[in-house]
């Protein structure tokens, strides 16, 4: 893997690339809390398989920029970041795969920008519309999604999850996957990135922006590229029927649902998610 600082969308994002520099661009999305290190067991399987892969950590996250301010976290901004990842490979166009908050990004780029994403892999997060209205008439969903509200208040999250050498967050990561998912050396590097200057309170802006600076209104909201969405049954998050909804809106989708997988589907069942992405890029 190699570790490279890319300039996009007038950012610099920090990204790790793998894989023949001919290869079809694949291009993955982490969430939160994550970094690039949430798809250290899928960038291999992609490269080894010919993929050019280019995993970043995205804006406010580890080491790449942290522009000032909630907006600057906007989902058009984000969106626009990985279009310059895009152009900065000298493509035009690339499978893009997300996971959490990445899959937010990668749903959005579809709908907006159609012409660039090839492929959407989506793990774990429904399509924006339909979280929506999830969270609207599902009090379950509502129930479940709490975090988002918190994360509203100034300051007190970010404290609260600095404390203790980030007890709590690594404590939510434990509690919402398999035993064993993340290990002592994993949690380790994920405090690292969370201890980069201005790391929490740009994480916790993308939550911020969603809510004070929505972004435009897609024209469309159907997806008309080929999509294959990956889901862990046992996500204490988000709920599967989001998953089923979204697939009703698009044009050419299909759903996995892996029943003993949580949120955290790529670390606990890789290599069926490996499975699962190399069978849909290969088609």
């Amino acid at each position: 893997m190699e570790h490279r600082q890319v300039q996009t969308n007038g950012i610099t994002l920090h990204v790790v690339q793998d894989g023949p520099q001919d290869g079809p661009l694949v291009i993955l999305l982490h969430g939160f809390p994550e970094f690039w290190y949430g798809w250290r067991r899928q960038i291999p399987a992609l490269a080894q398989a010919g993929y050019r892969v280019w995993a970043p950590d995205q804006r406010g996250y580890n080491r790449s920029d942290k522009p000032p301010g909630i907006a600057a976290y906007n989902l058009d901004a984000l969106a626009q970041d990985v279009l310059g990842l895009i152009q900065a490979a000298g493509e035009e166009q690339a499978a893009v795969i997300g996971h959490d908050w990445g899959a937010g990004v990668a749903w959005w780029l579809a709908m907006k920008h159609p012409q660039a994403v090839g492929k959407l892999g989506i793990l774990n997060v429904p399509h924006p519309a339909v979280q929506r209205r999830l969270m609207r008439r599902d009090p379950g969903q509502l129930l479940r999604s709490w975090y988002m509200f918190f994360f509203q208040i100034p300051w007190l999250p970010e404290a609260l999850m600095r404390m203790h050498n980030y007890a709590g967050m690594v404590r939510s990561l434990e509690r919402s996957a398999r035993p064993g998912t993340f290990t002592p050396e994993d949690l380790e590097r994920y405090r690292e990135a969370w201890s980069q200057p201005g790391a929490l309170t740009s994480m916790i802006h993308w939550y911020r922006a969603i809510f004070r600076h929505p972004p435009q209104p897609a024209p469309d909201i159907r997806i008309h590229v080929p999509t294959q969405i990956i889901w862990g049954a046992q996500d204490r998050f988000l709920k599967l029927e989001g998953a089923k909804i979204s697939l009703e809106l698009c044009d050419q989708g299909r759903l996995t649902v892996i029943p003993e997988a949580t949120h955290w589907v790529q670390h606990e069942e890789a290599a069926r998610v490996n499975e699962l992405l190399l069978a849909f890029l290969a088609e």
